[in-house]
């Protein structure tokens, strides 16, 4: 999810965007407990730490039971259709992260079906935009399937609702 969220800032601020993307990871590093935080802003951000998200994405039952309390109170919680949890808010959504990312048979793409989600949501970078961070960011190798479990997990968000709003904390 890190490089999920380093990916997005780098194509806000392509797009014109002030963004600041912070982490945190426990010592197993991959596969391990990680959040990664994006602000994206049309003006200067004084502070680069999200206190009360947009949007919170959550694919492990740990990660929504310790960051969901601090969603913003008309904010949107998007988890794994798997997820095994009875007190999501109304405005959430679980959709086939993991599933989509094991359909291209390799389950670590789920932090690019993830972004693909999230910009789809907001609608404030372009696909194509994010698609040249990916290809420039992600492993050697590994452009292809990236990209497409990107543009697959964009495509189940209807870009009819995506948002424009101006700033977004996620």
């Amino acid at each position: 999810m890190i490089l999920a969220g380093i990916i997005w800032a780098e194509a806000a601020v392509r797009a014109g965007y002030y963004a600041v993307q912070s982490q945190s990871y426990g010592p197993e590093a991959r596969g391990g407990a990680s959040k990664a935080e994006v602000i994206i802003s049309d003006r200067p951000i004084a502070y680069p730490k999200v206190d009360c998200p947009d949007y919170f994405l959550a694919l492990t039952p740990e990660a929504y039971t310790k960051h969901c309390k601090d969603l913003s109170a008309t904010g949107t919680v998007i988890i794994d259709d798997q997820l095994e949890n009875d007190d999501c808010p109304a405005n959430s959504l679980k959709l086939p992260i993991l599933e989509t990312a094991r359909s291209l048979g390799r389950e670590i793409v789920a932090n690019m079906v993830s972004l693909g989600i999230i910009v789809a949501l907001t609608g404030l970078v372009d696909e194509e935009v994010v698609v040249e961070v990916i290809q420039k960011r992600v492993p050697a190798g590994t452009a292809s399937v990236n990209t497409e479990a990107f543009r697959r997990g964009y495509a189940l968000i209807d870009s009819n609702k995506s948002g424009g709003e101006a700033e977004h904390y996620i």
